[in-house]
């Protein structure tokens, strides 16, 4: 592996990575929203947030360029000082960050619809803020659906190309992921190094693929019944034996 495939590799791990941890918070709560409330306006939204599936990735690109252009909403002209995002690699992560948002939030909707809600109601009403309720119940129950929100989320940021190269350009060892170098491998006629680059990206969908699969078995395996939320007033021991088997539910004495 020669140090341009490295290079491409290191920098689409750490682009993607980072994408996915600056959206995955935002995103799970806006699942949760979209998931668990009804209002005004839902579906509005709930569609602006599926539009970077839908919309060519450079159109999306195009925009970012326009909003951190110097004379745009987030440029030097507006905010007095130049953020130096613009053909960096903060420029990649911007623009993974967008196109993999929305495979995130449509993942942990998915995933907080399919919990039961019944647990954090009762939790309420036994004294638990919805904070706590949210922590201790509904969290848990859709935490295998969010580590698979995030296994998508990172393969898509690895996989992005065109909204990349339109924000951040293809600049060996800074913005150069493996998309772009897959690109510029094809477009000088190196074969055996586009090939690598392949055989490393499908390699790396393959993956988190087989992770999602194996988290979307695992909590059709483990789905939990109600049990009896204990409230602030009352204390539980894992000895108890109202509790079901190891690690299973708690259910009504």
């Amino acid at each position: 592996m020669n140090s341009a495939i490295l290079s491409a590799l290191l920098v689409s791990v750490k682009v993607a990575t980072v994408a996915t941890l600056v959206g995955l918070l935002p995103a799970t709560w806006l699942g949760y929203v979209l998931a668990r409330s009804q209002f005004r306006g839902k579906s509005v939204i709930s569609s602006l947030c599926s539009l970077p599936l839908v919309v060519p990735p450079t159109a999306v690109g195009y925009l970012l360029l326009r909003l951190f252009a110097f004379d745009g909403p987030l440029g030097r002209n507006r905010l007095g000082f130049d953020l130096t995002v613009l053909m960096t690699w903060r420029a990649a992560v911007v623009a993974t960050c967008v196109m993999s948002f929305p495979l995130i939030v449509k993942t942990t909707r998915v995933a907080f619809e399919t919990s039961d809600a019944r647990l954090s109601q009762i939790a309420q009403t036994l004294g638990h803020s919805p904070l706590r309720a949210f922590l201790r119940f509904t969290l848990p129950m859709a935490r295998r659906g969010i580590a698979a929100a995030a296994a998508l989320g990172f393969t898509r940021a690895v996989g992005e190309f065109g909204a990349t190269i339109t924000v951040a350009g293809n600049i060996a060892g800074e913005t150069t992921t493996l998309a772009a170098a897959i690109w510029s491998a094809q477009e000088v006629g190196a074969s055996s190094e586009a090939t690598v680059l392949i055989c490393l990206s499908v390699a790396i969908g393959l993956m988190s693929t087989l992770l999602v699969e194996h988290l979307v078995v695992a909590n059709r395996a483990t789905s939990p019944g109600l049990r009896t939320i204990p409230s602030d007033n009352q204390r539980t021991t894992a000895s108890s034996p109202d509790r079901g088997a190891e690690g299973g539910p708690w259910i009504s004495s």
